[in-house]
């Protein structure tokens, strides 16, 4: 069974009920919907059809939406797309038109204030350049310098310049307002610059009354590389999203950024995901490059929680196969991982507490021992959260009777959560963990396993350990 969890982005390609079943069964252990490019009710009929095979698998599926945020975007286009070609002049404006080829507009209506002359704009994730050469009375001239295909309402990308724009637009406000309603799991914050950002979707939760979905900030740009200590104190993980961050910084730094953001997010205790083009290939072709199976065998021995399929499932010809070869990688990379250095390493910046030390116990006596899971009982997860963190070799069964803890979960590497009923004694928790062991897992006589949880739960706290033998 793996361990890093697998993200899929539902589309066109996906957003079908036999294709979900197939992904489900491949290893999908959570689906994000991009907010930028659906809409709700195609996001409500999706995830009505993923509640249904959450019921037919019995295994949570966590809900992940992806927000707008503060990004700035072209126009509507002639035909939705136009060729720039270089050495051309093109006319950009602040307020709406339809974009052509000699002309269109950006989605900000301080755009002439906020720039300067020879800043460029980058659109096309990058591959396409402009550079200001003027301002005239209502619109930026420029030229091209890099020519190709621009597209409506895709992201556009001007390096080292900070907007004066709210963080929470009202669309985001409204479709936060729907995740409430949808009872989401987590929302991935798009172009995070500050903890600040964070904390203003944090009260906008408040006032919707909502305490259970978890934030995710994207890593996105150099703001957010530089205040990502605070970032990780107020969000419950990050995710280094390398297609607008690779356009942002210069693409020979990304591995390294990818590296120390997830290292980050462990030594916090925070999920980490890397996510952008792991398998783009398989868009088109049945099988990834050689190159692009190192980049998701890499992810996983950085020490991800997560890793991300976007294009591959939403538009792309294989979603299964995809998903499918993804697992295979992972399941790989993990038979490789030196979980011992990985326990030590962990324990080094952990606090000293009563949980961390049964936490590290458990661990080392499942790695030491070969066992073949452990089962947490946990009210709030935060149980669980501490065996993940020090990555054990074997797989954790989280057992809680707080649906909103078992859904919190599904993106913490190692844990498969599962909603039980409330625990009177610990002999009651001994048993019931030693079956749901056996049911998730296959197990058989003389496997062993190890125990661990808090009794009374009033006390909400970590008290013991046990290893049961099947």
């Amino acid at each position: 069974m793996k361990k890093t969890k697998i993200i899929c982005t539902i589309g066109p390609s996906s957003n079908h009920i036999d294709i979900l079943r197939k992904m489900v069964e491949a290893g999908m252990d959570v689906a994000r919907f991009n907010l930028s490019h659906s809409n709700h009710s195609s996001c409500h009929d999706a995830i009505e059809k993923i509640r249904k095979l959450e019921q037919e698998y019995q295994k949570t599926i966590g809900i992940l939406f992806d927000t707008n945020g503060p990004e700035l975007r072209l126009g509507r286009m002639e035909e939705d797309a136009c060729f720039l070609k270089k050495g051309s002049e093109v006319k950009v404006y602040g307020m709406p038109i339809l974009g052509t080829s000699t002309e269109f507009s950006i989605n900000y209506a301080n755009l002439l204030e906020d720039v300067s002359i020879n800043t460029k704009l980058l659109l096309s994730d990058g591959k396409v350049v402009l550079r200001i050469v003027s301002k005239l009375e209502n619109c930026l001239l420029c030229v091209v310098e890099e020519e190709g295909f621009v597209y409506s309402n895709r992201t556009v990308h001007i390096p080292n310049i900070r907007f004066n724009m709210d963080y929470l637009s009202e669309k985001d406000k409204e479709d936060i307002r729907f995740a409430v309603e949808e009872k989401v799991d987590f929302l991935a914050l798009s172009f995070v610059r500050s903890h600040f950002d964070v904390l203003d979707v944090t009260d906008y939760l408040i006032e919707l009354g909502d305490d259970h979905i978890q934030l995710i900030s994207k890593i996105e740009n150099n703001d957010a590389i530089e205040e990502i200590d605070d970032i990780l104190k107020d969000s419950d993980g990050i995710m280094v999203a390398r297609g607008d961050l690779g356009v942002e910084i210069p693409v020979e730094k990304l591995p390294g950024i990818q590296k120390i953001m997830i290292e980050k997010a462990k030594e916090a205790n925070k999920i980490g995901i890397v996510a952008t083009e792991l398998l783009s290939t398989m868009e088109i072709d049945s099988k990834p490059t050689r190159a692009e199976v190192s980049d998701v065998y890499n992810a996983v021995i950085d020490g991800s929680d997560a890793i991300m399929l976007s294009g591959e499932t939403t538009i792309g010809n294989y979603p299964v196969e995809t998903v499918e070869m993804m697992r295979k990688i992972i399941i790989s990379a993990e038979e490789d991982m030196d979980y011992i250095s990985l326990l030590e390493n962990a324990m080094r910046s952990e606090k000293q507490d009563v949980t961390s030390s049964i936490a590290y116990s458990v661990v080392d006596s499942a790695n030491r021992l070969s066992l073949k899971a452990i089962v947490a009982s946990t009210n709030s997860g935060y149980t669980a959260k501490k065996i993940s963190r020090f990555r054990p070799k074997c797989p954790i069964i989280a057992t809680s009777p707080n649906e909103d803890t078992v859904r919190s979960l599904a993106l913490y590497f190692g844990i498969y959560p599962k909603l039980v009923n409330e625990y009177l004694s610990t002999d009651e928790i001994v048993d019931s963990c030693k079956r749901e062991a056996i049911q998730a897992l296959q197990l058989h006589a003389h496997d062993q396993i190890i125990i661990t949880g808090g009794f009374p739960a009033s006390l909400n706290n970590t008290n013991f350990m046990k290893i049961e033998e099947i």
